[in-house]
């Protein structure tokens, strides 16, 4: 799967996406990469789609997603489907469209690619041998994963799910800022979660779908999503889905070295606007950068 963006003839016309989510205010991270996304998008003669990921029940709020379409209007960023542009498809938002995820879990239970998990986050964290730093899921180590010839379990939404990788296949794919990228499932990442017990899709199974659904030829996010690429390479495969090219920008990082978050209030595109920043004083600021875009 190859992350050059492919204009030859009869070739697919270039979608691209602004996906953000309403779980905190927009900071200068998510700006560079939606403003690399439009200009990739600007390039191909193609279009983007805004696409509200509110899965997060907890977290999620209505005043970050008004704040969202204010602040990326500000910036500049224009979209050509999504809220307020009505199109074929649109408004897009993740929370309406469990069915489309329900189904693609029923898909995977039916093919034997899933199974039932009642391991908590805690219980693999204690069990695991290797678990990633940070935020990234930690390499499961395969407590409730059924043999060989073990039959198909029960469907239900209120238990997790997880995927089984194929252990021991590595993953190629060109991404089209790093270049060549290759993980091996069962030692970078084991078998991942596609459903949460709370009757939520994961990260990994919403994306994979909607951008099939959406029809995206490119993603362009951070590169701290490399190795969930890997992960929804293979759902792609299960699901028997036409994949996207991949482009992973660098992380803008504070002051002491730590990638931004959505605590970084004072990045915040908000408060840089508060401040008195034009939207092109922000893009001159993290042109400074190193390893930034010019």
């Amino acid at each position: 799967m190859d992350g050059v963006i492919d204009k030859s003839p009869g070739s697919r016309r270039y979608r691209g996406r602004l996906a953000p989510s309403p779980t905190g205010f927009l900071h200068l991270g998510h700006a560079r990469t939606f403003w690399t996304a439009q200009q990739r998008a600007e390039a191909a003669g193609g279009v983007l789609v805004l696409r509200n990921e509110d899965l997060d029940r907890q977290r999620a709020r209505a005043e970050f997603v008004a704040a969202m379409t204010e602040d990326l209007g500000w910036f500049g960023l224009q979209w050509q489907e999504g809220p307020d542009c009505g199109g074929p498809f649109g408004p897009y938002a993740q929370s309406q469209r469990f069915d489309l995820y329900r189904a693609a879990l029923e898909k995977l239970r039916l093919a034997g690619c899933v199974y039932p998990c009642h391991c908590s986050r805690q219980e693999v964290l204690r069990m695991s041998q290797a678990p990633h730093p940070g935020e990234e899921e930690p390499i499961y180590p395969g407590a409730c994963r059924p043999g060989v010839g073990a039959g198909l379990p029960p469907k239900s939404w209120s238990v997790n799910w997880r995927f089984r990788v194929p252990g021991g296949e590595t993953i190629h794919f060109t991404d089209g800022n790093f270049g060549s990228q290759q993980f091996e499932a069962g030692k970078d990442f084991g078998d991942f979660l596609v459903w949460r017990h709370d009757d939520t899709p994961s990260y990994q199974l919403a994306v994979v779908v909607d951008d099939a659904a959406m029809n995206i030829t490119e993603v362009v996010r951070g590169a701290d999503l490399l190795l969930s690429t890997a992960r929804q390479i293979l759902l792609y495969r299960a699901l028997n889905l036409e994949g996207p090219a991949f482009f992973h920008c660098p992380l803008l990082t504070d002051e002491s070295g730590a990638r931004l978050a959505k605590r970084h209030d004072a990045l915040s595109l908000r408060s840089l606007r508060a401040k008195g920043m034009t939207p092109q004083e922000v893009r001159e600021s993290w042109r400074t950068a190193e390893n930034a875009p010019t």
